[in-house]
């Protein structure tokens, strides 16, 4: 598990030399691995550090890290809902005309575009074909530790008059909500519209649409074509974006200020919980838990145990900490005081799937910047 020197940063799309680190985390370990709980062996850890072009503006990890092999993860409702939503919205324009083929991108992740695509009469492109409609897999791009290559790959499958389809989580959701842990190992490049347009047309494609939906605090979908013009929704989009202050170093910095405040709300918060004698679990081993644990410094005196629906996790501990991974059964077994759900997207699903924890008295707590602690 090797790491590129921390003096050679290079954008990962147009290759320039000339940007700024806008967020160090330091060295934290593999966002995505979980060991098993009786392996005790140190976790390795690697840089996290967010990196800023100044050519094309796109917000990157600074070091490319060979990671170990991740647990297979179970995809939340709220993604599927999401995709749902998004394909609906793609069909009213008329972009997924029945009877057109269509191909994916990697999926890292799981989930997939293509039963939904199927369902309004799409079909898979036969392999190596080229296809009327490409989607980016579920926020599969992002994981391509070189972009401009993984880009040209989509962009070679697409027929001359086809449409793209690429979802992004947005930089100015991340900065707006101040979401530094989303940040993390294994996720390269952080996409705003502006970029967006800018990457895409050196492809040869032009944004055509874009659609903003809630998850995550902003995702953005966006529709691209070889001489695609922009439609009112593109420059609503990209005048909100660019309000926020996505391309500049200094306001994308500002999450550096929210790591300590976040993680000491988190840490005062689980110490009052040890205090009072109320018992503290969490929801999600997600990824982007793994660093704010860490920072936090939340072990298995502070936190009982982490609950996640994926049987792969269940029996793993958090790295860097040591907290248990456990079966949903098992927290509701614990009747939790407070439970500290990692990704507050799935607080309306995991309400419905463990009503117990509400029904006993348990209190469940979006972890995110500014919560109410």
């Amino acid at each position: 598990m090797a790491t590129v020197p921390s003096d050679a940063v290079v954008c990962r799309f147009c290759r320039s030399a000339t940007g700024e680190l806008v967020l160090d985390l330091g060295r934290q370990p593999a966002c995505e691995y979980f060991p098993p709980l009786d392996d005790r062996a140190p976790d390795p850890r690697f840089p996290l550090r967010l990196w800023l072009c100044a050519s094309c503006g796109l917000a990157q990890l600074a070091d490319d890290t060979e990671l170990p092999d991740q647990p297979e993860g179970v995809e939340p409702a709220a993604l599927r809902e999401q995709r749902r939503d998004a394909v609906a919205a793609v069909r009213a324009l008329g972009l997924l005309p029945a009877g057109r083929v269509f191909a994916e991108g990697a999926t890292p992740h799981g989930g997939s575009w293509a039963d939904d695509l199927c369902a309004v009469g799409l079909r898979p492109a036969a392999a190596g074909a080229p296809a009327d409609v490409v989607v980016d897999g579920s926020f599969g791009l992002m994981h391509a530790r070189d972009q401009a290559a993984a880009l040209q790959e989509l962009t070679d499958r697409l027929a001359p008059d086809g449409t793209l389809l690429f979802q992004f989580h947005s930089l100015a959701a991340i900065v707006r909500e101040r979401q530094w842990n989303a940040v993390r190992h294994g996720h390269y490049a952080y996409y705003s519209l502006p970029v967006v347009r800018t990457i895409l047309a050196r492809v040869g494609l032009g944004v055509s649409t874009a659609w903003e939906f809630g998850l995550y605090g902003g995702t953005v979908l966006v529709a691209a074509r070889r001489g695609g013009r922009p439609d009112p929704s593109v420059a609503r989009l990209l005048d909100a974006e660019q309000a926020v202050g996505v391309l500049d170093p200094a306001v994308v910095a500002t999450l550096q200020g929210e790591v300590r405040t976040m993680t000491s709300a988190l840490r005062s918060f689980a110490e009052d919980a040890r205090s009072s004698g109320r018992r503290l679990y969490g929801y999600s081993a997600a990824s982007r838990a793994v660093a704010l644990l860490c920072l936090a410094g939340l072990d298995v005196d502070l936190l009982a145990g982490v609950a996640d629906a994926a049987p792969a996790k269940q029996g793993c501990r958090m790295p860097g900490t040591g907290v248990p991974v456990v079966a949903p059964a098992e927290l509701l077994a614990a009747r939790p005081d407070r439970v500290l759900l990692f990704v507050p997207d799935l607080l309306a699903e995991v309400r419905r799937a463990l009503p117990e924890v509400e029904a006993s008295g348990g209190t469940w707590v979006p972890v995110a910047a500014g919560a109410p602690w």
